[in-house]
């Protein structure tokens, strides 16, 4: 029988409005014996857990880590955090202790396209307003950190520079949590003597700051503090590296994270605890929630059901050369999600004509799954395909799917946790738990340390991407020795591109192959210990659509949001 959902649909924000949350201090005594000392409450039903509490769990044994992650994203929709939440709280169902982790939202995609990311249907985290929105304010102290540092660069350039701090190399930027194109290069300290040395500057967006990747990937305070202080700033005229450090800016940056640092614990519709904590984007950052966060909850659980940004080519691929290999993490199994509808978008169907069966459409986008799949292998994590239902799907579509995985030894499992919940996601938490409980992984990452960046950075366009050449002019190659140069050749890096195509251009749907992928740019992120590299037109400040959500959300006469999504 078809669910009510999906013949009479609610929105996200009225299930959510809807949901029977409980006190999040019982949430945690209850289901995680977290004592009430131990939180920090945000309201009724959000709270962050003391820092203290968790270096008491150091000897507690360590749960299996599962990842989820998708193939490449169209605008049809594949439900990457919606499947996360509800494989969390299947295991749950079946007997099974989990948490989730999961990114918290930025508000650029909020009020710009893709809307927020607390999960779907009958598969949320609760209250998904809040986390849509400022949450417990997470993300305002990490821009205000970064921003700090950029004022204290100005300002130690201004009274005398000691450090020699050259201003043509600053490369810190400043950030906001917002899409806005008007602000990623601008001039800075006009207006005379007073106001201190005229520059080229600019903005990101908080997402995609090296504070944010520093405060997702430190493993306790001391180490945040480190890695601030080790945060390149710019260089002087000899083109010698001057640090966060050698203007004395990490004390006070550590000081606006330290409650940052907490992670925020909330609670699923079907009141599983659920860790929401931290947020880079996946398509220009490393897309992981925060080790903290993460490895708290393998201390306290199971099964701790994780999710990385946008397709296995990006999240998947930053989760395990990135994430995992700096904190030492061995995930026991990979999710990849996919829908019926983008793999049409993938097979050559128009987002309009997504409505009628067409089977043949399905089989040519089956391309692009099959790619993440061989993917994901790579790394040596077993994989099960989580096909996530929408209404208008058809058993001809379905069957593509499950046969086509079939073939290729992967079992592909029906999910309907969007209108459901966790009874639409039973068969899949079981085969997950099968996996994880199975020892079949042997985790590795895809390439050495001991590689040349450019070595590093062609093995991932070439393996992952598919791509048979990677380009960069002079100025880019000169980067990357003066970086080696400086000591920082074993870092792995984070490639910035669009997350619509394994190539560069966001055009080419499927499993395009042979295509070039042209470097533009590098930035180091010393304390955050990756390299970025920029590929093809990606900006690390997005701008807002024509129509952007913004110009429907609004606050109604009960003063209820509405428009939220």
């Amino acid at each position: 029988m078809v669910a009510d959902q999906h013949v009479k649909p609610l929105s996200d924000i009225e299930i959510a409005r809807n949901a029977q949350k409980k006190p999040i201090q019982e949430i945690a005594s209850k289901k995680l014996g977290i004592d009430t000392s131990n939180l920090i409450p945000y309201g009724h039903d959000k709270a962050k857990v003391s820092l203290k509490y968790i270096d008491s769990l150091s000897e507690n044994p360590e749960g299996k880590l599962i990842l989820v992650t998708a193939i490449s994203p169209t605008p049809a929709g594949e439900g990457k955090t919606t499947t996360t939440v509800g494989l969390g709280d299947g295991l749950n169902r079946i007997g099974k202790k989990s948490i989730i982790c999961l990114r918290e939202p930025s508000l650029g995609p909020c009020f710009g396209m893709k809307g927020g990311a607390a999960g779907g249907g009958y598969a949320q985290v609760v209250p998904m307003e809040d986390i849509n929105l400022h949450f417990t304010g997470d993300f305002h102290a990490i821009g205000v950190a970064n921003n700090l540092l950029a004022a204290l660069v100005d300002n130690h350039i201004y009274w005398g520079n000691s450090a020699g701090i050259d201003p043509r190399r600053v490369t810190w930027r400043r950030v906001v949590d917002m899409n806005d194109r008007a602000l990623r290069s601008i001039v800075s300290s006009l207006g005379g003597v007073a106001n201190g040395f005229p520059r080229e500057d600019g903005f990101d967006i908080t997402v995609a700051s090296e504070v944010m990747a520093i405060f997702c990937l430190a493993q306790n305070l001391d180490d945040l503090k480190s890695r601030l202080g080790n945060i390149v700033v710019g260089y002087t005229r000899d083109r010698q590296p001057v640090r966060a450090s050698s203007i004395n800016a990490e004390g006070a940056m550590t000081t606006l994270l330290k409650d940052a640092l907490q992670p925020n614990l909330v609670q699923t519709l079907e009141n599983n605890p659920a860790f929401v904590h931290g947020g880079p984007f996946a398509n220009i950052a490393h897309g992981c929630n925060s080790v903290l966060a993460t490895k708290t909850a393998l201390k306290l659980a199971d099964y701790v059901v994780t999710e990385a940004g946008f397709g296995a080519d990006l999240g998947a691929e930053k989760f395990f050369d990135i994430k995992c290999r700096k904190a030492g993490l061995s995930p026991d199994c990979a999710v990849i999600v996919a829908t019926i509808r983008a793999l049409k978008m993938h097979g050559g169907v128009a987002k309009n004509d997504l409505g009628s069966e067409n089977v043949d459409a399905v089989k040519n986008g089956m391309k692009n799954l099959q790619r993440h799949i061989e993917n994901v292998a790579k790394f040596g994590v077993p994989v099960v395909v989580a096909i996530n239902r929408f209404s208008a799907d058809t058993d001809s579509e379905r069957n593509v799917v499950i046969d086509g995985c079939k073939a290729l030894n992967i079992e592909a499992i029906e999910c309907d946790h969007w209108a459901l919940g966790s009874e639409g996601t039973e068969e899949l938490a079981s085969k997950v738990a099968e996996i994880a409980d199975s020892g079949k992984s042997d985790f590795n990452v895809l390439y050495d340390d001991n590689k040349s960046l450019w070595e590093k950075i062609n093995i991932v366009a070439k393996s992952i991407y598919h791509a048979n050449e990677v380009t960069a002019d002079s100025k880019v190659q000169k980067q990357l020795n003066d970086i080696e140069g400086q000591g920082f050749g074993k870092l792995p890096i984070c490639i910035a591109k669009t997350q619509y195509s394994f190539s560069t251009n966001p055009d080419l749907k499927g499993a395009p192959s042979n295509h070039t992928v042209p470097v533009r740019e590098v930035r180091l992120s010393s304390g955050a210990e990756f390299l970025v590299v920029i590929c093809g037109e990606i900006m690390t400040m997005p701008g807002l659509p024509r129509v952007p959500a913004a110009n429907s959300i609004s606050v109604d006469k009960s003063n209820n949001i509405v428009g939220l999504f």
